[in-house]
């Protein structure tokens, strides 16, 4: 029996819509105090709308926010290919060697959207190290039963060790538990059949001087519980669903309806 979900949602676009939600308490962390913020509270709630329509209709990002995502995909293909032991069909990467000694390779180059973007090699290889054996860009997906009907979730997990799902995050700001309210953590166990219960995001934070990056690392380590996480998954998606109705004059990429094509069906045994 094969059933056709309603709605498509890529993880990430869950994450997308905590950070909208989360609007009140952003605005609070980074300007709450301020005696002059750039926006009040209630245009910041009214941007991070716009810009969660923006997303679910794939709008192009701004110059900054694509940067930055670029370079994480930059930093996520090089640990790939070294874990992989292969070149890259994305992207060019080269190596950057010593002025002392060129045998000696110090860094890994990447360019990417016509961007180039510069990694210490002992931070590529610590990354590549850890997630030795695990199996990279995993694509999963599964469907949700709600009151609205079968949701399908999907997405792309990052590394897949024997024991654990991980995901590569870099920043320029970090602090503790930054992703405890992402969803990937309880989205790609879900499609998984709770094969893998253990979770862990491991972070690059990139902090950019004058006189030269300072790279640090972290990681958050979450475990899955069905019974705890898919009730809370559900009421995620619904209200989701709800925004995505409530704006659907707006929504130009009919993807998330599932209206682009008629086939997107999953086999149920």
């Amino acid at each position: 029996m094969k059933r056709h979900p309603k709605y498509l949602f890529y993880a990430t676009l869950l994450d997308s819509f905590q950070d909208y939600l989360n609007s009140d308490k952003i605005y609070s962390k980074y300007w709450g105090f301020s005696e002059n913020p750039p926006f009040s509270e209630d245009e910041f709630h009214e941007k991070k709308r716009l810009e969660l329509i923006d997303r679910i209709n794939r709008v192009p990002m701004k110059w900054e926010d694509s940067a930055k995502a670029d370079r994480g995909t930059a930093f996520n293909e090089i640990v790939d290919c070294m874990i992989g032991n292969r070149k890259s069909d994305k992207m060019q990467i080269d190596r950057i060697a010593s002025p002392e000694d060129n045998t000696l390779c110090i860094a890994l180059r990447a360019t990417y959207n016509n961007r180039e973007f510069i990694f210490p090699i002992d931070i590529c290889r610590k990354f590549a190290k850890y997630y030795k054996g695990a199996i990279s860009q995993v694509y999963t997906e599964s469907l949700l039963q709600t009151k609205y009907g079968d949701v399908k979730l999907y997405g792309y997990i990052d590394e897949m060790l024997l024991f654990c799902i991980c995901d590569i995050k870099t920043t320029t700001n970090y602090s503790a538990w930054k992703y405890k309210d992402y969803w990937q953590k309880i989205v790609y166990p879900y499609c998984l059949g709770e094969t893998i219960t253990d979770f862990e995001y491991n972070v690059l934070m990139i902090k950019e001087y004058s006189t030269g990056n300072v790279y640090e690392t972290f990681s958050e380590q979450y475990s899955y519980d069905a019974d705890r996480d898919i009730p809370l998954l559900i009421k995620h998606v619904e209200n989701l669903i709800d925004f995505i109705e409530s704006h659907r004059d707006v929504i130009t990429d009919k993807k998330i309806f599932n209206e682009h094509e008629t086939n997107n069906t999953i086999s149920e045994a």
